[in-house]
């Protein structure tokens, strides 16, 4: 008689990892790395403590390389250096921006002393942490915000950034040059009312610093090879090596993208506003030349057509919403096992990379989550929101947490009383305005 193998639960396995690394058949390295990568520590994740300093929205948590550094900016205008396991700030200073700052990053190999912003003014600006006081000087300029930039993987020196302009820039912090790589614009005259494309991510891929990926206000996410680009001007270097964007979505002008972010394998994730998020692998591009939607139709470029040919689709993450904010989107785990997006409803959403299972939510915020950083050595999330403060997530809970039930529903009702609330916030303040001036 044949009896039903019982299913090998997480218990189960980090038993087997035990006993596999004390008969040397697993070495100590591939079992941090396993263990970090364990779904049971997900399911145990919990907050660890609140980061209170900042007297506006947080918009943007950062690590250093070393993680024991936490980096934030604020509608504040200010910038904080956080020793985030005790609480304690370490440095706080204004950024010498004069609207909201919209990220803050410490760069590599400077002995956490050079930091560089960039803000809802338009500037980006560098920060050097000196004996007794921080100097900030102004490195380039956008017109409109620069939601973000990014820094070449392992350089003390470069950092490229984008705007709502649609204008890439790199800077070279040795000389303070910033460079106008090029405008970002639509793929063709159909979106006359759209002259560029508005910019909220930039991402590089760390295992080819010269690849680069931008988005904003269109459905395409564009890849760049900063090796075409000839530094004398002569060549257009504002064509994209490929592009890439869920079939289905091609030539839809009600979407647009608000993150990106590389995974340590190149894969490319990417999150629209009022849809979901998407997984590209390399070979998922549609080219430097992609079809317009009519011809995406006449081709059968949709994701059922594709898949009846056997070709890869972009692995889907659903449930969250992402409508309200310009929200980022992150990896976790030391593999970038899961992967991890706030939303509306105030929560952090967790899914397996592989096969998109959604196997954690948790809530983060009253209103809503917009960042969400990963350490990049262990097993620690950093988040923030519409609230003053950071929250640190550790896997410190005796329990392990379960899905709520009919979570998109729960979040949809959330979204709801948000929209609300910030309708009567609206009122309000228009009837206060009148008043005043009448």
């Amino acid at each position: 008689m044949m009896r039903n193998k019982r299913a090998r639960t997480s218990v189960d396995k980090a038993v087997v990892d035990v006993w596999e690394r004390e008969v040397g058949g697993l070495s100590s390295r591939n079992f941090a790395l396993r263990l970090a990568a364990s779904e049971d520590l997900v399911l145990r994740l919990d907050i660890y403590k609140k980061l209170e300093k900042h007297r506006g929205c947080v918009n943007t948590v950062s690590f250093n390389d070393d993680g024991n550094i936490l980096v934030s900016g604020s509608d504040d205008k200010r910038v904080i250096l956080w020793d985030w396991e005790t609480g304690h700030a370490k440095l706080a200073f204004h950024s010498g921006h004069v609207n909201n700052v919209f990220q803050a990053k410490i760069m590599p190999c400077t002995d956490d002393r050079s930091l560089v912003t960039c803000a809802a003014d338009g500037q980006v600006r560098h920060a050097k942490i000196l004996e007794r006081r921080v100097e900030t000087r102004l490195l380039a300029k956008h017109q409109g915000r620069a939601h973000k930039l990014a820094i070449e993987p392992g350089s003390p020196h470069i950092v490229y950034t984008c705007g709502e302009d649609g204008l890439v820039q790199h800077i070279d912090l040795r000389t303070a040059t910033a460079t106008e790589l090029f405008t970002c614009r639509p793929i063709d005259d159909s979106r006359a009312y759209m002259p560029v494309i508005n910019l909220n991510a930039i991402s590089i891929d760390p295992r080819n610093p010269n690849l680069f990926a931008v988005a904003g206000s269109d459905e395409y996410t564009r890849l760049y090879d900063i090796r075409k680009y000839k530094w004398d001007g002569s060549t257009d270097f504002g064509l994209p090596t490929d592009y890439f964007c869920p079939p289905h979505l091609v030539g839809d002008d009600q979407v647009g993208i608000t993150g990106l972010a590389f995974s340590e394998q190149s894969e490319l994730l990417v999150s629209y506003n009022d849809e979901f998020i998407y997984l590209f692998t390399r070979n998922m591009g549609l080219g430097p030349n992609p079809p317009a939607r009519s011809e995406a139709s006449e081709i059968g470029l949709d994701d059922s057509a594709m898949e009846a040919d056997g070709k890869a689709i972009p692995q889907v993450y659903k449930g969250h919403s992402n409508c309200e904010t310009v929200k980022g989107v992150s990896f976790f785990g030391p593999k970038s096992e899961y992967v991890v997006s706030g939303s509306d409803c105030g929560r952090i959403f967790i899914w397996k990379k592989k096969g998109g299972e959604l196997v954690r939510v948790m809530e983060a915020d009253k209103h809503v989550v917009n960042c969400i950083e990963s350490h990049p050595h262990t097993a620690v999330l950093a988040s923030s929101g519409i609230e003053n403060d950071i929250k640190i997530w550790t896997p410190k809970a005796s329990d392990k947490a379960t899905l709520p039930t009919n979570i998109e529903q729960v979040c949809f009702v959330l979204l709801i009383s948000y929209r609300k609330r910030e309708e009567k916030h609206y009122w309000f303040f228009f009837f206060f305005v009148i008043n005043e001036v009448a």
